[in-house]
């Protein structure tokens, strides 16, 4: 029965077990970590939405990052925001000017409230479109709350795989 089941879509995809660290924010894409200075768009770069990172993807699948809630999918489905359990507000922004698509290549996995776990899929989106409509890729995540912690550290830059440790706070 389990086998028909999952054949005709009758069971829900589960997250991987991850057993998400407090104050730790994970890589919700396989692909290059950059710092965020280098993300080419001033309201990244500099920080204006929170401190964070860039990651050039190698893959159409945002994960979560942690363990906790979305708070946010945006009307033009480009971004989607989750607010972990111990109070991480992070925004995950896939391309530079992608809002200007209005959702085309985007399609949210995900809604406003739903409960996540670390590795589960929040949204999936066209790579080929985004390079057609003229823009970038590279992916933002940042903690949009970055103001009430002492110091966000990127752990990790060069080539990650999906779920690794990429950032932590205190």
């Amino acid at each position: 029965m389990g086998f028909f089941k999952n054949l005709f879509g009758g069971a829900k995809e589960e997250a991987p077990a991850i057993v998400a660290e407090k104050n730790t924010v994970y890589s919700p894409l396989k692909g290059t970590v950059i710092p965020l200075a280098e993300i080419a768009d001033g309201v990244f770069s500099e920080g204006i939405l929170g401190q964070g990172c860039g990651i050039r993807p190698d893959c159409s699948v945002v994960t979560s990052p942690v363990d906790g809630t979305i708070s946010q999918v945006a009307d033009t489905k480009h971004a989607v925001g989750v607010t972990s359990q111990d109070g991480l507000e992070i925004l995950i922004h896939v391309g530079l000017d992608t809002v200007a698509m209005n959702g085309k290549g985007f399609t949210p996995l995900v809604k406003e409230g739903d409960k996540v776990k670390c590795g589960q899929k929040l949204l999936s989106f066209d790579r080929k479109a985004i390079a057609a409509a003229g823009h970038p890729d590279v992916t933002a995540v940042l903690i949009t709350n970055s103001d009430d912690y002492t110091a966000v550290e990127l752990v990790k830059t060069g080539v990650v795989e999906a779920t690794e440790k990429i950032l932590t706070v205190r």
